[in-house]
């Protein structure tokens, strides 16, 4: 099969497609034959030699994939042969054949195409883990999504929309601002523009947010503790300004406020699958419904993976990126 390696760290241009063998399932996994695959900013992190896939996992990049099973492991019920799914994967994505383990399956949902379904895993899990699990987010509240038109950032609004919640959220320019307005956002700030900070303060008559689902951790970290209101939580997912900063934990205390966060890739198995049965039960119905689809910039084939990573890097595209491993990938 062809999958797609980095040759060595570096930038997109140090992404190859060899020709491997295709892998086998071992017990309790599935292999899938890839229709699409999605692009997540961790893939640009272990392409940058950034981000080592755990012990065991595969050196082939990606972390989502939709597509059909072809072959069950050991322990596996042949009844799954044949099912249309989507996965979250440790890793092997951008090939023709993945594995994945079953409790990491979820089943693609009728109304999307598989490039849509491909890249609903990676963020879905990850919003739901972050904001929903550990944040606690509850209908009503108030909600601050840095990054609002990432692949996170577009999830998060939507499906804090679908909760009921009032949603303020981040970007860099003004057409993300408008684009993140059209997704729900019903306060979208220029970063590069505004203090989102006051401007967040403003919009909530100085009351602040209950919760804030962060990707820049610490040059944002003062900011929204002080945006974020008595008993708020902060999410951090991810480190785009530096992992340490500072914080008055008196002050913190005395407000109640909790910082948390948690990454993906590392959890078990069973943490996963524990997830991947929460969102089949409450993210699903509103797919079906259609409360809640992935924002799609663009979809390339596998052979301009290169093409697909450097639009990444350049920052310009809202929602997700995905590479169509299948032409039938593309419907």
């Amino acid at each position: 099969m062809s999958a797609v390696f980095a040759a060595r760290p570096g930038g997109p241009e140090v992404l190859e497609i060899r020709t491997v063998p295709v892998p086998q399932p071992a017990a309790g996994e599935v292999l899938i034959e890839v229709e699409a695959a999605g692009i997540n900013r961790p893939d640009a992190k272990q392409r940058a030699g950034n981000y080592a896939p755990p012990p065991g996992v595969t050196e082939v990049l990606g972390l989502e994939v939709a597509g059909r099973i072809v072959a069950c492991g050991p322990g596996v019920d042949e009844a799954m042969m044949g099912r249309e799914v989507c996965a979250l994967v440790s890793g092997g994505g951008y090939a023709q054949y993945c594995t994945a383990p079953v409790p990491q399956i979820l089943p693609k949902p009728e109304r999307l195409s598989w490039i849509e379904a491909a890249a609903l895993p990676e963020t879905t899990f990850t919003v739901w883990a972050n904001l929903f699990d550990i944040g606690r987010l509850r209908v009503g509240e108030r909600v601050l999504i840095h990054g609002g038109t990432s692949g996170i950032g577009t999830t998060a609004i939507q499906l804090a929309k679908a909760c009921g919640c009032w949603v303020a959220t981040t970007a860099g320019s003004e057409h993300k601002v408008q684009r993140a307005r059209e997704i729900g956002a019903d306060l979208a700030i220029d970063y590069r523009q505004e203090d989102f900070c006051q401007t967040v303060l403003d919009g909530t008559k100085g009351e602040g947010v209950h919760a804030i689902l962060d990707l820049v951790c610490a040059d944002y970290l003062d900011r929204n503790l002080r945006c974020l209101a008595d008993d708020g939580r902060l999410i951090v997912v991810s480190f785009l300004g530096g992992a340490v900063g500072s914080v008055n934990f008196q002050t913190l205390a005395k407000r109640r406020q909790t910082i948390c966060g948690s990454t993906l890739r590392p959890r078990s198995i069973a943490d996963k699958g524990r997830l991947a049965r929460e969102i089949e039960t409450h993210v699903w119905p509103l797919v079906e419904r259609g409360f809640y689809a992935p924002v799609i910039n663009s979809v390339h084939t596998l052979e301009n993976v290169r093409d697909a990573h450097q639009e990444m890097e350049d920052g310009q595209h809202v929602g997700k990126i995905v590479l169509a491993v299948k032409p039938s990938g593309v419907r």
